[in-house]
């Protein structure tokens, strides 16, 4: 009874200093980016912002360039309306641009620092830009699809440059920093588009997620909100900054409460809590597999010599969540569910093992979001005689959706779409439960319990089917890295000819291949899951190759399927009439392929 006083009241807390400032914002709808940029300046003023090993920004410092780079964007002929791709990795002063352009009308598209080619090309592409800003540390990675990309579009280099492009880190130092006079300023409202963020692309190309002012700032006061960031918090960033947890929510945390935030080039589990400790940090923003990360690494001295007071993140999954908690001895972890484009957000605020968020009966009216049954087979929602979707029950799994509403009092139920208007429409589903009604589909498979608690299932895509039975892939992944010495495992399905449905195979790394017990695994195995969901085949990689966000990508292992041929490494089958995995040789693909043996 007392826990759940307790988690009633650390929901209620949460939620209404988010509502209070979330509810700021949306009331002044001429009240933008620059605006709120401007007014942090003068609060804060010489109190630092964001600081790296090289670099350090004021409040006053942060304002004072934006103003430089808006007036920059002006005399190149940039507009209200148009883009500017940002290709460059974590600083300070990723920020001042995209703050910079977001006061002269553009939008900044944020690029993937890990993307080359003809996919770097596509994502410039579809954002539409009139201009892209390189840093000189990724001139390389940009001439990979230089050939691909439009001659139209203008392009800066920033620092010392082997691209034939002029230098924006010199040329930005002629404008004043002076704040904008009322003729430089385009007359902005909260409908006009401030960054352009892209999915991460796990299983396809990226899309480009269109972030208005309005969202903009209900994220960065929002998440600061939902901490209750202090003035004194420092806050630790070490997630690409192309990302909305890394380059949006940790830099807003700081600056809506005068806080500080520091920022690293990139993620090292051997340095997070040494420069934590060193940088006297409290808080730090996640995602799941940073987490999963650090608790691979062999306990130190440091693991409980911080001064974090809270973090927070998605994907922190439920195999690790407690043993995460525990060992580095975290107050709070806040997990939240939540798209970069999307309408629906929960939030764990009393740090429930497990659960991504909650949202309690008598808060579920004033936020419209349902898990509806899905079709696994046919990847589209289920529907009854009447042609409605069929709304789940307690601990039934379903797709979560959240209803679109244009209403000015409800911001959060918008749905502001991507750069590519078929992209946008193939996210809402209509006439969900009556005629004319729009939901975002966020493509997860949730469960919800009595109580609220929302538990990730697995995305729409990777949950399978064999057996006739449904496979989740993360649920299983989670059961085999209990196994000792597994230290990463990714669970996917796979065709195999003259079979129905796909079977599961899984990808793992090991702390010791050759020491790897096989039979004791596969007892292991037999014990916690259903005959259906164990994995049919097995792999063991060096390493898992993962997007910048930390997400691992699954196209290729599907692709390659559980040929040794194409897989390039020794892949092993469970036979069961022998009662062990075996190594799959040219012969028994041709027989698990005839359709012949019993799988």
């Amino acid at each position: 009874m007392i826990g759940r006083l307790k988690s009633e009241l650390a929901y209620a807390r949460g939620l209404l200093r988010a509502l209070r400032r979330t509810g700021q914002v949306a009331r002044a709808r001429e009240v933008t980016l620059g605006n709120h940029l401007e007014r942090w300046a003068a609060l804060y003023a010489d109190r630092p912002v964001l600081e790296s090993e090289t670099e350090t920004l004021t409040y006053r410092d942060l304002n004072a360039r934006a103003n430089r780079y808006a007036r920059w964007a002006r005399a190149e002929g940039l507009n209200k309306g148009d883009t500017v791709c940002l290709f460059m990795p974590n600083r300070p002063e990723y920020v001042a641009i995209w703050m910079g352009l977001a006061r002269a009308g553009l939008a900044t598209a944020l690029i993937n620092t890990n993307l080359t080619g003809a996919t770097l090309a596509h994502s410039v592409a579809l954002a539409g830009a009139k201009a892209a800003i390189v840093d000189s540390a990724l001139a390389d990675e940009w001439t990979t699809a230089k050939d691909e990309i439009d001659d139209k579009l203008s392009v800066f280099a920033f620092g010392p440059s082997s691209l034939d492009a002029p230098r924006l880190d010199l040329k930005v130092l002629s404008f004043a920093e002076a704040p904008l006079s009322p003729e430089e300023r385009p007359k902005l409202t909260h409908e006009d588009a401030a960054l352009y963020i892209y999915t991460s692309g796990t299983t396809g190309l990226p899309k480009a997620a269109r972030i208005t002012h309005s969202r903009l700032l209900r994220i960065l006061v929002g998440f600061a909100a939902v901490v209750g960031a202090r003035p004194t918090d420092r806050i630790y960033q070490c997630l690409p900054m192309y990302h909305t947890n890394g380059g949006v929510i940790t830099v807003g945390i700081a600056m809506a409460a005068g806080g500080s935030c520091f920022i690293r080039r990139r993620f090292s589990a051997h340095e997070f809590w040494r420069e934590i400790v060193d940088r006297r940090c409290t808080m730090f923003v996640y995602v799941g597999e940073l987490c999963r990360y650090l608790l691979n690494m062999p306990p130190g001295p440091l693991d409980r010599a911080h001064g974090v007071r809270l973090c927070i993140g998605n994907g922190l999954r439920p195999d690790i969540f407690s043993a995460f908690k525990t060992r580095f001895g975290l107050k709070t972890i806040v997990e939240f569910y939540a798209a970069t484009e999307g309408n629906v957000a929960l939030f764990n605020f009393d740090s429930y093992p497990g659960a991504v968020g909650r949202m309690p009966n008598w808060a579920a009216k004033r936020f419209p979001i349902k898990t509806i049954a899905f079709d696994i087979d046919q990847e589209a929602e289920r529907r009854d005689a009447n042609g409605r979707c069929i709304e789940c029950g307690i601990d039934e799994v379903g797709e979560l959706i959240g209803e679109i509403l244009d209403d000015a009092a409800k911001p959060a139920a918008r749905f502001d779409g991507y750069a590519d208007a078929q992209a946008t429409n193939d996210k809402i589903l209509r006439n969900v439960f009556k005629d004319g009604d729009a939901w975002f589909r966020t493509g997860d498979l949730l469960r919800r319990d009595a109580l609220g608690y929302y538990y990730f299932v697995d995305r729409i895509g990777d949950t399978f089917r064999w057996k006739g039975e449904n496979v989740s892939t993360t649920e299983v992944a989670e059961t085999i890295m209990l196994f000792p010495g597994v230290r990463h495992a990714i669970v996917y399905g796979v065709a195999v000819p003259n079979h129905d449905g796909r079977a599961g195979m899984a990808a793992l790394v090991v702390e010791d291949p050759a020491a790897f017990d096989l039979k004791a695994f596969r007892a292991f195995v037999a014990e916690r899951l259903p005959t259906y969901a164990r994995p049919l085949f097995l792999r063991f990689r060096p390493e898992i190759e993962v997007t910048g966000t930390f997400k691992p990508k699954k196209t290729a292992l599907v692709a390659q399927g559980f040929d040794p041929a194409k897989v390039g490494e020794l892949v092993y089958y469970d036979d069961k009439g022998a009662g062990r995995f075996i190594a799959v040789s040219p012969d028994l693909i041709v027989q698990i392929s005839s359709g012949a043996m019993k799988l």
